[in-house]
């Protein structure tokens, strides 16, 4: 693949660095030292156009496009991986709603989330159905008028700030994936509330918690799609999710890049800087190499993606490559550092820590590894 950037993509782009150097990273590692959620930046974010990116602006969104939101979302993570998580998750959330929901439903729920007015969650995991999300047992009873929800979701985003949430649960337990279904929620739903928060190792400034459902009345208006659809929903999103996680952790690998490049230039040893050991150097080039692949196998996913092509593939392939990446570049940057690296005072240790779980969310390793192969042996 081969493209130039708009300059409009480039534009999308310098305007996100621009507010993450100035606005996030100077507060980041408190807010991951308090997990603090950051409420302020979130709704600027949204003034920016930064929460609806793939939504047409009639439906409330800027509708800048894919490639600009992979953009857009990396420089977000350089400066606070708990951000872009947030951003990407709020993203993800109006995918379902654009592609499954009827014109009442965009107007109502689509349009405050991809304007950033309302932020959006998606709630998939339970404690028994993780990488499975087949075997889901939260339960939708179909009440006439109503639907009756009983269960509990967990590991979700923002989950305790969030103003709609789209949830998959079964309304028949008799047809595996195929007895799922989609619904929005809405906070002030009676028999909804907000149960345990994960402390979590890294991402700490983004808010991760339980959601319990104990007889939670859902009016039918507020099933996405039809009955039965709602593994094709979850799938559907989990594929544009993909690709923000795959630029999350190109962000990261990039901080992680940075971080080392400015250590080694200034730290001595035996009389030299350490950026002219050649150990040193090979490291930073692997990094660098690295990073500019996993950037670009994100771009070309995004770029199948605004062109309505089928894009589960290179999706995949985008997160599996980045968040393995970011892994390794943030056990390079840290064994650069040294000691110093694995405290608290320099930068690195915290990329370190906000690293380690883009490899588990949004499908593990293990699982796109799976989706790969599926697909390429497809072909």
């Amino acid at each position: 693949m081969a493209f130039q950037l708009t300059s409009e993509q480039e534009m999308v782009r310098l305007m996100a660095r621009d507010f993450a150097r100035k606005e996030l990273e100077p507060h980041a590692a408190r807010r991951d030292k308090e997990e603090i959620f950051p409420h302020e930046s979130i709704k600027k974010m949204g003034e920016l156009g930064l929460m609806g990116m793939m939504v047409p602006a009639r439906y409330g969104g800027s509708e800048t496009g894919a490639v600009s939101y992979c953009l857009a979302l990396q420089e977000i993570a350089y400066a606070c991986a708990s951000t872009a998580v947030t951003m990407s998750v709020a993203n993800l959330s109006t995918e379902p709603l654009l592609k499954f929901g009827s014109e009442e439903q965009k107007i109502t729920h689509l349009v405050p989330l991809a304007s950033g007015e309302m932020l959006g969650a998606f709630a998939v995991t339970e404690p028994g159905a993780g990488s499975d999300a087949g075997s889901m047992i939260m339960r939708a009873e179909d009440k006439g008028d109503h639907y009756l929800i009983n269960g509990t979701k967990i590991f979700i985003t923002h989950g305790a700030y969030a103003d709609r949430i789209n949830l998959i649960a079964r309304t028949d337990p008799k047809k595996g994936s195929r007895g799922l279904s989609a619904f929005i929620i809405e906070k002030s739903f009676p028999g909804f509330s907000i149960g345990a928060t994960e402390e979590k190792m890294g991402l700490r400034a983004s808010n991760t918690v339980e959601l319990i459902f104990e007889d939670c009345r859902v009016p039918k208006e507020n099933l996405l799609g039809k009955e039965g659809q709602g593994f094709q929903v979850a799938m559907n999103a989990l594929d544009s999710g993909r690709i923000g996680i795959s630029s999350q952790a190109v962000g990261i690998a990039r901080a992680c890049l940075d971080e080392a490049i400015s250590y080694a230039r200034e730290r001595k040893q035996f009389g030299r800087n350490l950026s002219s050991f050649q150990a040193i150097q090979w490291m930073i080039a692997d990094m660098a190499t690295q990073i500019e692949a996993a950037s670009w196998l994100a771009l070309s996913a995004a770029d199948r993606k605004d062109q309505g092509l089928g894009f589960t593939k290179e999706a995949s392939m985008a997160k599996l490559f980045a968040s393995e990446l970011a892994n390794k570049a943030a056990y390079q940057a840290l064994q650069i550092h040294g000691g110093y690296g694995y405290t608290k005072e320099y930068k690195v240790e915290r990329l370190y820590r906000d690293a380690r779980v883009t490899t588990i969310y949004e499908g593990t390793s293990e699982v796109q590894r799976l989706v790969i192969a599926r697909e390429v042996l497809k072909q």
